[in-house]
């Protein structure tokens, strides 16, 4: 009889040698294509350079309205206290002078709008004052394409849209910051 001591059976194994290798190499792959998420803020493309630009001291200063943001958070319309919802009706009024008023815009073409913030500006609310104004741009863009081509600005060609934002280009001017506390 065999004893059991000596019929000992060889235990299964698994060869673990390249298992750091396959490892290393999902790890590898998925570093190369994984998309990283980053904030790219807000996109805002400069005009060009050009030397006839006209002198910022040649600006009526009707056509110009001046929008601040204070260390408080605060908006300034034309140096009067204001709201965030206030501001697009406002900016649209500015810019298209419907009543034909003294004090503001000539003309869409002629109109600026001055955005300023403190140093100490909370960023989401300047990201909301800056969206206000955008979105004013985008609503009369809409109103200018349905009153000429009966559609929405987004649904008309390029070179249609370029000559509606030729009518109302838009120029947001942004100054640099300003410590608004101690300017007083």
């Amino acid at each position: 009889m065999i004893s059991t001591k000596t019929q000992r059976r060889a235990l299964p194994e698994v060869n673990a040698s390249s298992m750091a290798d396959i490892a290393f190499l999902l790890l590898a792959f998925f570093l190369v294509t994984t998309v990283i998420e980053t904030e790219k803020g807000i996109g805002v493309k400069l005009p060009p350079f050009n030397e006839d630009n006209i002198p910022p001291d040649q600006f009526l200063d009707r056509n110009v309205l001046s929008v601040k943001i204070n260390f408080s958070n605060q908006l300034l319309i034309e140096g009067e206290l204001s709201s965030v919802e206030k501001l697009r009706q406002r900016t649209k009024e500015f810019i298209m002078n419907p009543a034909k008023r003294n004090d503001l815009a000539t003309s869409p073409n002629a109109a600026v709008i001055s955005l300023q913030n403190d140093r100490g500006t909370n960023y989401m609310t300047y990201v909301s004052v800056y969206n206000e104004l955008k979105g004013a741009y985008n609503e009369l863009w809409n109103e200018e394409s349905f009153r000429r081509y009966q559609m929405p600005f987004a649904k008309l060609t390029r070179s249609k849209q370029q000559a509606i934002r030729e009518l109302i280009p838009l120029v947001i001017s942004e100054i640099d910051l300003v410590d608004f506390a101690t300017s007083r």
